[in-house]
């Protein structure tokens, strides 16, 4: 993994929606009271407190709070106790929340065109994926606006990579695992078997109790959220090969939004686009951090190298192939082997 950020690259719009977790998302409430008509936006996710996103949002919502003069204020529950990602999309369908700050899980659960950020190592580098998105961002808005969601900015979790109880280093090493993976999409359940790996579908708010009593050794995820959910401690183990950037986003339900004046909109936008390049830069960085971090505390990194690294990239191909047209819209594919390989070309970083 590459961790190059974009810090001068111009805003890729002046409209955004943002954050994802395995994982990312956020927790924050706008502390500033209310002023009478005021629209109070009820936001969810599963980010843990006193985390990089927690501290973003808590700004983020201050900034929304000061910016409109309290007419429009966060009320955010953190940690999942509003349930794991696929509960938040449906409590947003039915009204119960207007907003959440959710990973690729929970986007592609409202459309499956996100599934594109969860084919394995479809993406190499930071500069790679922001190339990329830059293209798909107008076609992934207009899928979630015809299914009565608004993006409000993107999120970034950092990159994944697979934490086990045993070292494991190769793909047969893997196999032998039993694979966290999020409840709820069957067909990728069913792919993951057919490509002879053990996927065991949980909740997030189940991975912990799940590795405490053996159910599953293994899961993909970054590695500040690994050290900031304590979960590397039953999972001392590292496969030294990254698998995918944790990509998720903010988004609101499209009535909350048009509930809110233009005037505040272009406001909350404004903020928005901060805290999206806030977490570009911080989100990379830290992730480095935490892996030196967990490494003082015994985690060990098992590199991959040479023909083990060769068998991951074909496994990817597999899951890439597997996915086309069935997990991936094809037009959606299409465009990010296209604009991927053509920055590949460009910068002479091709894979």
């Amino acid at each position: 993994m590459r961790s190059t950020i974009r810090t001068s690259q111009p805003l890729r719009r002046s409209v955004r929606g943002a954050i994802g977790a395995a994982l990312l998302a956020l927790a924050v409430t706008a502390l500033v009271p209310a002023v009478a008509g005021a629209q109070v936006v009820k936001l969810a996710s599963l980010v843990p407190e006193g985390s990089v996103w927690d501290k973003a949002m808590r700004d983020l919502g201050a900034q929304w709070a000061a910016s409109t003069q309290n007419r429009v204020t966060l009320r955010v529950y953190p940690g999942g106790v509003a349930g794991d990602e696929p509960d938040l999309v449906r409590k947003m369908r039915i009204g119960q929340l207007q907003a959440a700050a959710v990973t690729t899980a929970g986007l592609a659960n409202i459309d499956p065109a996100f599934n594109v950020f969860n084919i394995p190592m479809f993406f190499t580098s930071y500069p790679e994926l922001y190339a990329t998105l830059d293209k798909l961002e107008p076609m992934l808005e207009a899928r979630l606006e015809a299914k009565g969601f608004r993006l409000l900015a993107w999120g970034h979790g950092g990159w994944v990579y697979f934490f086990t109880k045993n070292p494991v280093a190769t793909v047969d090493g893997l196999h032998k695992t039993k694979l966290f993976f999020w409840a709820g999409d069957d067909e990728m359940v069913g792919l993951w078997k057919r490509l002879h790996f053990q996927p065991v579908p949980l909740s997030a708010n189940d991975v912990m109790t799940a590795l405490q009593t053996g159910m599953i050794d293994a899961y993909p995820t970054t590695p500040l959220l690994g050290l900031t959910l304590q979960w590397y401690r039953q999972t001392p183990n590292m496969a030294g090969i990254g698998m995918a950037p944790l990509v998720g986003g903010l988004v609101i339900t499209k009535s909350a939004w048009l509930k809110i004046a233009a005037a505040d909109r272009a406001l909350i936008l404004t903020a928005c686009s901060r805290f999206e390049r806030r977490l570009e830069v911080e989100v990379p960085r830290q992730d480095t951090t935490a892996v030196t971090e967990m490494k003082k505390r015994g985690l060990k990194v098992n590199a991959v190298t040479g023909a083990d690294a060769a068998q991951f990239r074909a496994a990817a191909e597999q899951f890439a192939a597997g996915m086309s047209g069935i997990r991936v819209p094809p037009d959606i594919l299409e465009v990010a082997r296209r604009e991927r390989d053509a920055f590949r070309v460009k910068h002479g970083s091709a894979h």
